[in-house]
C-alpha cells in the first residue's frame, strides 16, 4: 500500500516515515502543503491513503482536504493535529477528514486507524489474495505457494519483494509498465537506479523458481511485466 505523508514537523515525519517503511507501507512525504498537493494531482490513483497535518507551510492541511472532496476524490484522509477541541475535529471533518488524530499520539494507534481507515475505503482490501499457486495473507504479511495436492509452503520475501508481488497480484494478467510499477513501490524521493524494476523482479522470480514458479512473472518487452493467473 502506498500512502502520502503531508507533514511539516521533521522529526515526526521521519518517525512516521519509518515505521510505516517498517510494516511495509510505502510512503511518499511532502513537508508543504504545496508539494503535498502537488503530489496528489500529478498522481491521483497511486495512492492508498493520505496522512494530513492540519498547520501546514504554503497549504494548510483543511484547505487540501476541501480541494481534494471538490474534486469528488474519495482518497481516505487521515489528519493530525494538535487541536483538541470539539469545535476542530468538526471543522476537520466537515472538510473531508476521515479521521482525526490529536498530537501527541502512539505509533500503534496511527497504525490501527490506518488498517481501519482501509477497510472502510470503497476499494477494500481484502484479507487475502489468491492467483494460480500463489496466496498473499495481509494478516500475517506473508506468501505461500500451494502446491498440486493443496498443501502451502511460506515464502520468505524482503519487504520490498513483498510489496512488488503484491501489486502483481493486485492486477492478474494486465501487463504492468515500469514506470508504474516503480512509481507504486518506491517512494518519489529515492534516488533508484533506471534498472530497480528489472533487478527486483530478478530477484523476486529466484524465488519463485524454488518452488516451481519462477515463469509466473512474464516480461511483456518493451512494456513491462505480467503475472499470469494460469500457470504455463
Amino acid at each position: 500500500m502506498k500512502i502520502l505523508l503531508i507533514e511539516d514537523e521533521p522529526d515526526l515525519g521521519a518517525i512516521i516515515q519509518t515505521s510505516l517503511s517498517h510494516h511495509q507501507y510505502v510512503v511518499d512525504w511532502a513537508q508543504d502543503g504545496q508539494i503535498g498537493w502537488e503530489y496528489l494531482i500529478t498522481n491521483p490513483t497511486i495512492y492508498s491513503l493520505a496522512i494530513i497535518d492540519w498547520m501546514l507551510p504554503k497549504v494548510s492541511g483543511i484547505e487540501i482536504c476541501r480541494r481534494l472532496r471538490a474534486g469528488k476524490y474519495t482518497l481516505p484522509i487521515l489528519m493530525l493535529t494538535a487541536r483538541d477541541r470539539m469545535e476542530d475535529k468538526i471543522t476537520g471533518l466537515d472538510a473531508g477528514a476521515d479521521d482525526y488524530l490529536v498530537k501527541p499520539f502512539g505509533m500503534e494507534e496511527l497504525l490501527a486507524r490506518l488498517r481501519a481507515l482501509h477497510r472502510r475505503a470503497p476499494t477494500f482490501q481484502p484479507e487475502q489474495l489468491q492467483v494460480g499457486q500463489l496466496r498473499l495473507d495481509y494478516g500475517n504479511n506473508a506468501v505461500f505457494i500451494i502446491n498440486s495436492a493443496g498443501q502451502e509452503q511460506s515464502i520468505g520475501l524482503t519487504a520490498k519483494e513483498f510489496q512488488l508481488l503484491e501489486y502483481l497480484m493486485q492486477h492478474p494478467d494486465w501487463t504492468l509498465t515500469h514506470d508504474q510499477i516503480r512509481n507504486r513501490i518506491w517512494a518519489l524521493d529515492t534516488e533508484s537506479a533506471s534498472n530497480i524494476v528489472a533487478a527486483q523482479i530478478r530477484l523476486l522470480r529466484k524465488k519463485l523458481a524454488e518452488f516451481g514458479c519462477g515463469d509466473a512473472i512474464e516480461t511483456v518487452r518493451g512494456f513491462g511485466y505480467r503475472l499470469n493467473s494460469i500457470n504455463k
